[in-house]
């Protein structure tokens, strides 16, 4: 059973990087002001690559920042109706 309505990892991330400034936070991942301040703000997903960055940067699991992801878009997907869907014959 999925948690109901799990966070977006951005804000995870935010208690991270709490006691630093984005701009300190993007330069240490590497990756521009803008593109953190997305991940954070929930506009952006975390990818494979931010998610190797992430472990890097925090001594965190790839995978742990790639499982909130998932579980996030599942749920948000799964508020959305789907159209008619045929299962294929076997």
């Amino acid at each position: 059973m999925r948690m109901h309505n799990p966070p977006h990892p951005g804000e995870v991330l935010k208690e991270w990087f709490a006691e630093v400034s984005i701009t300190t936070a993007a330069s240490k991942l590497g990756i521009t002001r803008a593109h953190l301040s997305r991940i954070l703000n929930g506009h952006a997903g975390i990818s494979a690559e931010m998610a190797l960055r992430l472990a890097a940067c925090l001594n965190t699991s790839p995978e742990s920042w790639l499982q909130m992801q998932m579980n996030y878009d599942l749920w948000q997907a799964e508020q959305r109706p789907l159209p008619p869907i045929e299962r294929l014959a076997a």
